[in-house]
């Protein structure tokens, strides 16, 4: 991503895409597909139906922004585009994560505990 820019959210697109779209495409899908405004600072992640290519949008304070990786060897982790939500929401450090390889959906963190008194 561009240095200094600060990612507010980051939308993974569970469905593959045809990859020969591009900003003007992908920009719509991200407005009318999935209800949410492509100027508002969050990172809309996509991947194509081999899972071996990423392309992610973000609007950086006078354009859009189109960041591609392509693997070589394998695949990236994704989540299901089965489920009823269009997208899954995560944060800054899991897109890191997950451009790295890590499965986000096969480990976990450790849940939260909530206590209202000490027993």
């Amino acid at each position: 991503m561009h240095p200094g820019f600060q990612i507010n959210e980051v939308y993974l697109h569970r469905a593959p895409i045809d990859f020969r779209k591009s900003i003007g495409s992908l920009s719509v899908i991200v407005e009318q597909g999935l209800g949410r405004i492509p100027f508002d600072g969050s990172l809309y992640a996509f991947i194509n139906q081999k899972r071996d290519r990423l392309k992610i949008l973000y609007w950086h304070r006078n354009g859009f922004c189109l960041w591609y990786k392509r693997l070589e060897a394998q695949k990236f982790s994704w989540p299901s585009a089965s489920l009823p939500d269009l997208t899954v929401s995560i944060n800054a450090k899991e897109i890191e994560w997950l451009i790295d390889g890590f499965d986000l959906w096969a480990h976990q963190p450790h849940h939260a505990l909530e206590y209202n008194k000490v027993a």
